[in-house]
């Protein structure tokens, strides 16, 4: 695991407030997987039920983990940011069946006896991760027909494979670079059912209409397949 990853995203969770204490319906707990507000769909992409197990990787400040939790799910987060982690738990402090923990996404799934029912990463460690890497080993923890999900900004045009994010730090420090992992919605396909997610949609969500931003959001669901798959 990378201290200069960890001490990154403690950087970047500075940057971010809190969320909102409710949504535009009134709900104190939502799942929001695009970066505007009260858009997008929900939890009802994951297709779970109350006492399924999903993991959130790169769960950030937990608020999708915690809507999930508060729908009766086994929900686990992973973040590397210590400080992502207790503005989860400062926020979320009576979220029953929400299980926290500091570490590398590939390691945590690595460690973990858990076979969870969905696994998904908005704008998380999916998009920061080898999915040469990443892929297989969510294949070896999602049940059969389990699904994985993850959203992102979209790539832009020319941009493809490993790309660098630079996050801001200090006034006189050097930005942190981390490194993303940018494809086009058919390689993301391709990729997925190459690992054995045989069931997959990629697409790229319009912008909010009610925000002055114009760009779109990937969105990319995939259901695992029923055998074993050999890498």
């Amino acid at each position: 695991m990378s201290d200069t990853r960890s001490a990154a995203w403690d950087e970047y969770a500075h940057s971010k407030p809190q969320r909102r204490p409710t949504n535009a319906r009134g709900e104190t707990t939502w799942f929001n997987w695009t970066q505007y507000a009260d858009h997008g769909p929900g939890a009802e992409v994951l297709a779970l039920k109350p006492g399924d197990s999903v993991l959130d990787l790169g769960c950030g400040s937990g608020g999708n983990a915690a809507h999930l939790a508060t729908l009766g799910m086994k929900a686990e987060g992973v973040d590397l940011s210590p400080k992502q982690l207790a503005k989860a738990r400062e926020r979320w402090p009576d979220a029953d069946g929400m299980e926290l923990h500091q570490g590398d996404a590939l390691h945590y799934l690595g460690e973990t006896f858990t076979v969870f029912d969905a696994i998904y990463s908005v704008f998380g460690a999916a998009w920061f991760t080898d999915p040469g890497l990443l892929l297989p080993i969510v294949h070896a923890n999602l049940k059969p027909g389990g699904v994985f999900a993850f959203s992102q900004r979209p790539p832009v045009e020319g941009c493809y494979g490993c790309q660098a994010s630079y996050i801001p730090k200090g006034p006189d420090e050097d930005p942190a670079i981390v490194k993303r992992w940018d494809y086009e919605p058919d390689i993301w396909s391709s990729l997925l059912k190459e690992y054995g997610f045989p069931e997959v949609t990629a697409t790229v969500l319009p912008a909010s209409e009610t925000d002055k931003r114009s760009t779109g959001t990937l969105l990319v669901r995939a259901v695992r397949g029923e055998q074993a798959q050999l890498f």
